[in-house]
């Protein structure tokens, strides 16, 4: 077991506490203050589009140990990966209890094997499955996540 923190700060700047007048800009702090990270409300949520919203965090933290997993059974199989790109997105809808929810969280990994370790479609294919399963997020969220492989190269 291991434990994991981050910090959310955030501070009234004046004028009336109203829905339409208090700021939605906050960091976020990893690493013992560290790391920080510009915080707001999604654009439609009268945040700020210059900063990460929650839910680009949810698709980008789903996509991002997806990749660690990926390349860590990638290393124990000595694949070698030289890159592994993804423009991952995640779907804000309505769910089943009727409230809003990242409903899906979809991944499209585009992945570069080194010279001559190109496995086969349906090999990358059970990589994504088994990166899947061993996703600590992944384990973590009742969201679907779909990988979208590309032409066999994930």
């Amino acid at each position: 077991m291991s434990i994991h923190q981050a910090a959310v700060r955030w501070q009234h700047q004046g004028g009336a506490f109203t829905y339409d007048g208090y700021s939605r800009d906050h960091d976020m702090v990893f690493k013992q203050g560290q790391v920080v990270v510009a915080g707001s409300a999604a654009p439609q949520f009268r945040g700020h589009a210059h900063r990460i919203d929650p839910e680009e965090a949810f698709v980008a933290a789903l996509a991002s140990c997806h990749m660690l997993s990926f390349l860590a059974i990638c290393a124990r199989k000595r694949i070698g990966v030289e890159s592994y790109e993804d423009d991952a997105e995640g779907v804000l809808d309505t769910g089943e209890a009727g409230r809003l929810c990242i409903t899906e969280v979809r991944l499209k990994p585009r992945i570069r094997f080194a010279p001559g370790q190109e496995p086969a479609p349906d090999k990358v294919s059970e990589l994504h499955h088994q990166a899947h399963r061993e996703c600590f997020i992944a384990n973590s969220v009742r969201t679907q996540v779909r990988v979208s492989c590309a032409g066999g190269q994930g």
